[in-house]
């Protein structure tokens, strides 16, 4: 049973998995992007983004938090001034992690884990104009609305009744002071 495990201890020591998700995130801030094993990416995962939450909020308090966690004043000071402004508006999901497949060696699932308001990729093709799409309507719209009430209200008559109609408005030998009645 795993009764209170909340993470992946990744089959490491407590100091090893530290300096191993330290120096991972280090990498991911400096690099926008790495490629690791899915589970040590999951754990990556679990471990950045509240840093990431962290940086938004440019203290010194919170900078030496940070540093304690990543032990990298570079990678610190990439995050409060590159990703920190631009993950401003983002309430959470800094990182996207994609399989990539297995690796040859040993088949170990591989994945990319990176910082989603980095991608270039897929912030131009979200970007890219889209054809606006227009719903379908069984009623065809013109630009007079009276006369698509008109087409929608009217009874329907049978065919015959309306060839007898035409017939009769159109004859020349009616005159126009007589009524023409159309009968079945």
């Amino acid at each position: 049973m795993r009764h209170n495990k909340n993470y992946n201890h990744l089959s490491r020591k407590s100091g090893h998995r530290k300096a191993l998700l330290a120096n991972m995130a280090s990498s991911l801030i400096m690099h926008k992007r790495i490629e690791t094993t899915l589970a040590k990416a999951k754990a990556l995962r679990m471990y950045v983004e509240p840093l990431i939450t962290k940086s938004k909020d440019d203290t010194t308090h919170s900078r030496r938090t940070v540093f304690s966690y990543l032990k990298d004043k570079y990678a610190v000071s990439e995050l409060f001034r590159n990703v920190a402004p631009k993950v401003a508006y983002r309430p959470g999901g800094y990182t996207r992690i994609l399989k990539t497949g297995f690796r040859q060696g040993d088949a170990a699932d591989m994945a990319m884990i990176e910082l989603v308001d980095f991608n270039e990729a897929a912030l131009a093709t979200s970007k890219k104009e889209t054809k606006k799409t227009t719903r379908r309507s069984r009623v065809k719209k013109t630009t007079d609305a009276t006369v698509v009430e008109e087409t929608v209200n009217k009874p329907t008559e049978p065919k015959a009744v309306k060839e007898e109609i035409v017939e009769a408005k159109t004859d020349a030998n009616v005159d126009n002071n007589e009524e023409v009645v159309a009968t079945e």
